[in-house]
């Protein structure tokens, strides 16, 4: 099965509110850069381009962004909210009632795909 399909899969056996904000950040993160492909690793969604950028997953009580290279993005809207301390990544924990602010979520994202521009392989 395409990652793509799985990652519908796994949509689809969330019908609460974690299958709408994953929707959602799948959206947001192909309108940031269309280029960005689906890969299924670990269990979960994984968005590359010229190497891993983000994973998107769900937990009991929240949606994760993991940006593999967030420890040297810079985030000037204090999105990274998880993992502040890793060495590497950083994370957004979104909640139910959180709301995302999907311009500065976009910037993030092409700040992560000009870094693996900058050092291909993304790892």
């Amino acid at each position: 099965m395409s990652a793509s399909k799985l990652i519908d899969k796994q949509i689809a056996e969330l019908p609460d509110w974690r299958g709408k904000t994953i929707t959602k950040l799948r959206k947001i993160i192909h309108e940031a850069d269309p280029e960005i492909a689906e890969e299924w690793k670990w269990n979960t969604a994984v968005f590359s381009h010229n190497g891993l950028v983000v994973a998107v997953g769900a937990f009991k009580g929240n949606v994760k962004m993991n940006f593999f290279q967030g420890a040297n993005l810079p985030d000037p809207r204090k999105l990274f909210n998880a993992g502040l301390d890793a060495k590497k990544t950083r994370a957004i924990d979104f909640h139910e009632t959180d709301k995302i602010n999907e311009p500065a979520l976009k910037d993030l994202i092409r700040a992560a795909v000009t870094q693996n521009r900058s050092n291909p392989t993304g790892q």
